[in-house]
């Protein structure tokens, strides 16, 4: 089974958990992205890897045009069930895959992707088709997980996250994503980061973790070294990890 199966396993089994997930749908990073983004009316918006669609419900209240992109044929279902629910009827959505997207070139005046890299096998091809398709001048604006910087801690948060979910392929560090977008063409204009709290019971639930494997990744993590349970702020309450906590960080860039 490659990556995109099990992405779409994954997500077409607990679809539902994602719309109603509070880092998904409340997560102060969707805010900024959306203020970053200084849509108008007459922009024409792709999401990619829409997952529960909060980008483009976000989006749909402030442009006439979005069309929600997915992989996965069940979180499109939920995702549009949800934005509908909301009573936007300017979104379209549409089924495929990151790397090779279905548009002809020019197509949006912004692209935008939200905590959905981390589960794409080739990353470069995803960042080639967002600048094909983005129109002169148009804003990329991406939002995902990233890995510290040093090896080990890079090492340790991807796989705590392989662990959790199969489905994750790679966190990028920050360094690697400015310069993987600088070489396919973007400029980077701004970096923002956000420190992310994972409740340990929640984060494994929402993600379908059977409760042997939990127990095998509590213990994992709980058996790294002082600089590991320092650096990801790991709380253990009565023997049990009750929280940690990583990063994501958004970047905007201009075709």
């Amino acid at each position: 089974m490659d990556n995109k199966q099990r992405v779409q396993e994954q997500f077409g089994k607990y679809a539902a958990h994602y719309v109603t997930s509070e880092i998904h749908a409340k997560g102060k990073d969707l805010a900024v992205l959306l203020a970053l983004s200084e849509a108008r009316k007459e922009d024409i918006v792709l999401d990619i890897a829409t997952g529960g669609g909060h980008v483009a419900n976000g989006f749909a209240q402030l442009v006439d045009q979005v069309t929600a992109f997915d992989i996965t044929e069940n979180m499109l279902q939920e995702a549009e069930a949800f934005i509908r629910g909301n009573g936007h009827t300017n979104v379209t959505f549409v089924k495929g895959d990151a790397e090779q997207l279905p548009f002809p070139d020019a197509s949006f005046s912004i692209v935008a992707c939200r905590i959905a890299p981390h589960h794409f096998s080739d990353i470069a091809a995803f960042a080639a088709e967002g600048y094909r398709v983005l129109q002169e001048n148009g804003k990329f604006l991406l939002i995902d997980n990233v890995a510290p910087e040093q090896n080990e801690l890079d090492t340790f948060y991807n796989t705590v996250e392989k662990k959790r979910d199969k489905s994750h392929y790679r966190a990028w560090k920050k360094s690697e994503w400015i310069s993987l977008l600088e070489r396919s063409g973007f400029t980077v204009q701004q970096l923002v980061t956000f420190s992310k709290t994972f409740q340990f019971e929640k984060w494994c639930k929402q993600a379908g973790l059977p409760e042997t494997e939990k127990q095998e990744l509590e213990q994992y993590m709980l058996n790294g070294d002082k600089q590991i349970a320092k650096h990801f702020h790991i709380e253990v309450q009565d023997g049990h990890i009750s929280s940690f906590q990583g990063q994501a960080v958004l970047i905007q860039c201009r075709k």
